[in-house]
């Protein structure tokens, strides 16, 4: 008993305080002028815990809002120092932290994360020259390749052919979807595609599953993730690039920066890099994965972007969201900080600053005091651009070759006989119109792909018709007077 008391004493908890640090004696009645009076302006324990609860929400996600993240590091297996000088890479066995975060696309954050979506794969490397931010999806392509682009395209069609349903986060790939740039030692040039392989193997829902799931546990993916982890049963995904040179890219049969398009593995084929492991879960979701915030123009000395239309895009829209949904200094939040690189810059002030808002040091430049200089080694690559500045139209490129090729040449028969449903049954409850007006775009991918869609679309329709047309039986008469 007595060894059982002292366990008891050692664990006794914290003392409750306000966030001023303040101890509280009473959390649970309220200050008032007797028992039945009103609420005293001084009871600075309601205040300091009401004016919080207020403001405890911040803007969810315009997209990608539902999502699990994990922590874990990246090992380099493989050097590739000839294509990229980034010291990420820096030798063989070099491990960094790194932050991931999977994600559902279109639904809110209350949504089930068993719908038929892509998937969102962020990675967050922190390395010493800064952090490095891979945000990708678990598909090669993207479904525009304008950033000013929306819908209604048809360069969707690659992207919405590998829409599947992942079980869970673990047994999918992820890839960084856009063209990059890397830089080796000497200033030669590279362009790249990362890729990111489940080493846990590829493993979907079928519609069924994911329909039950989506009733009876919409947080399946985020569960199975963290109990993953929590039985140490650690998930990992190997790393690859896909080098192209520049006079390759020159000769490309198309746009090598195009989203919509994959290049080919036979052609370009995939280098291993290296081995990304996820082995900590968040100690607190919105610390850590809330907060959690992913920049592509975030890209240390080594990386750096292509002319990628998209790519261009988000290299401003990122970090913009980023400063609306968590103010202006949110790489001061610690899961967001680069941690193992030193900051060193002219920016001051600004809500939430937590540092020392970097002292007395001059907050102009150039300065006659001993603050952050500039480094010429650090400057970016050289490149020409010489064609005449316009808004030049991507509508009229290929949308449909690579499409055909994985319907007649990827997918088995069942695939395909499986995709053809999960198109007709995403169509059926669309209108009449739209639903010719896709299924013309299916036989620009393959005849059969487009009347296979269109046959199960007019058995949906005609029993949609059938159960419509079926009057209502009553034996009650209605009395339709105003009273």
């Amino acid at each position: 008993m007595c060894r059982v008391f002292f366990f008891c004493l050692q664990q006794r908890p914290d003392t409750l305080t306000t966030g001023a640090g303040h101890p509280v004696g009473d959390k649970l009645n309220l200050l008032t002028a007797g028992p039945r009076g009103p609420l005293l302006v001084q009871d600075v324990v309601f205040t300091d815990e009401m004016a919080h609860f207020d403001r405890e929400r911040i803007p969810e996600r315009v997209v990608h809002a539902k999502g699990a993240g994990a922590f874990g590091y990246f090992e380099v297996t493989h050097d590739i120092t000839r294509y990229c000088k980034a010291k990420v890479f820096e030798h063989v066995g070099k491990t960094t932290p790194i932050a991931v975060r999977f994600s559902t696309v279109a639904g809110e954050s209350g949504s089930a994360d068993t719908v038929r979506d892509p998937r969102g794969f962020a990675v967050k490397f922190y390395t010493e020259e800064g952090n490095w931010d891979l945000t990708g999806n678990n598909t090669p392509v993207f479904f525009i390749r304008d950033a000013l682009l929306v819908s209604g395209c048809t360069e969707v069609k690659n992207d919405v052919f590998i829409f599947g349903l992942p079980d869970g986060y673990r047994h999918m790939n992820g890839y960084g979807s856009h063209t990059f740039k890397l830089v080796n030692a000497d200033g030669e040039r590279f362009y790249c595609k990362f890729h990111y392989k489940t080493d846990q193997g590829i493993k979907n829902l079928t519609v069924e599953e994911a329909d039950r799931l989506a009733a009876t546990n919409p947080d399946y993916a985020i569960g199975d993730l963290f109990n993953a982890i929590a039985n140490s049963n650690y998930p990992s995904w190997t790393f690859y690039i896909q080098v192209m040179t520049f006079e390759q890219a020159e000769k490309f049969q198309f746009n090598p920066f195009d989203l919509t398009k994959v290049w080919s593995h036979k052609e370009y084929p995939l280098i291993p890099v290296g081995k990304m492991v996820l082995n900590r879960n968040p100690v607190n979701y919105f610390a850590e994965v809330e907060q959690l915030a992913f920049d592509p123009s975030n890209m240390p000395p080594g990386i750096e972007p292509s002319p990628d239309k998209m790519l261009q895009g988000r290299l401003f829209s990122y970090p913009d969201t980023h400063r609306h949904r968590l103010g202006a200094n949110y790489l001061q939040i610690p899961v967001n900080c680069p941690f193992r690189a030193r900051v060193a810059n002219y920016q001051r002030d600004g809500p939430m600053c937590m540092f020392d808002n970097q002292g007395g040091a001059p907050n102009y430049f150039p300065n006659s005091f001993s603050a952050p200089e500039t480094q010429p080694q650090y400057v970016e690559s050289k490149f020409k651009v010489s064609p005449d500045v316009a808004r030049y139209n991507s509508a009229d490129e290929d949308n449909f070759t690579q499409v055909c090729t994985f319907f007649t040449q990827v997918l088995n028969e069942e695939e395909r006989r499986r995709l053809c449903e999960n198109m007709a049954g995403a169509l059926k409850g669309a209108q009449i119109f739209i639903q010719k007006r896709m299924v013309e775009n299916l036989k620009a991918v393959h005849p059969d792909y487009g009347n296979r869609v269109q046959t199960l679309l007019n058995k949906y329709n005609a029993e949609a018709q059938k159960v419509n047309t079926v009057p209502v039986q009553t034996n009650k008469i209605v009395n339709l007077s105003v009273k």
